[in-house]
């Protein structure tokens, strides 16, 4: 059952843009701001509390991507209901995301247009796409996903994924072990096996693969 007023947590590493976001969804008297989160941890810690309803992720963010924010509130909070904010219009994210279990995708571009209608949409059990994502192609993809044939899975592990995010922000192998409390042999393990599974030789390589696998922005 909708509730009369959604409370909300927005998720984005800038204030600024979080700070407009609020004004847009507070304009609308059955939406509320409850909580705001800078990264993707925190995105999740609050997204657990029971007094969220909907949260609205940065698909881009530090220490935890949104697209692994989502996945971890949908496998722990199954009921909470999820909306992805992206700069980007790109048929692969849209797809992670999705199979992440994000109620719909918005464009940050639009959101002043767009973002409203999309809360409003979650809340009924109904995904949103931004216009230009409204085509035969996409549709299907969103039948597969929800009938449980998700797109091709990462090779990596989610962990070897928060470690590459890491990798490719210019984290070292002792500040990658001090964020994700795990030893540095553990990261240099997590390293070495990246690079094989990706078949790749070096950080280029893997800031270009965290790049286009929506890890970071470019």
């Amino acid at each position: 059952m909708t509730p009369l007023k959604t409370r909300i947590l927005l998720a984005d590493d800038h204030a600024v843009v979080r700070r407009g976001l609020r004004l847009v969804l507070e304009a609308e008297a059955d939406l509320t701001v409850v909580a705001e989160a800078g990264d993707g941890a925190e995105a999740v810690t609050l997204g657990l509390a029971p007094d969220v309803d909907l949260a609205i992720v940065d698909i881009s963010m530090p220490r935890r991507t949104g697209l692994q924010a989502v996945a971890e509130l949908s496998r722990r909070r199954p009921e909470l209901r999820t909306l992805m904010l992206s700069m980007h219009e790109n048929e692969r994210y849209l797809a992670e995301a999705l199979k992440a279990g994000a109620s719909g995708y918005v464009l940050k571009s639009v959101a002043d247009r767009d973002l409203v209608a999309a809360c409003r949409a979650a809340m009924r059990g109904e995904p949103f796409l931004y216009p230009g994502a409204e085509t035969p192609r996409i549709h299907e993809l969103l039948r597969r996903v929800r009938d449980g044939e998700h797109p091709r899975a990462d090779p990596l592990t989610a962990r070897e994924q928060e470690v590459l995010k890491l990798i490719a922000e210019s984290y070292g192998n002792r500040q990658i072990a001090e964020v994700l409390v795990i030893s540095e042999k553990t990261v240099e393990r997590h390293r070495a096996n990246i690079l094989e599974k990706l078949g790749m030789h070096d950080r280029v390589e893997l800031v270009r693969y965290a790049i286009r696998a929506g890890l970071i922005e470019p």
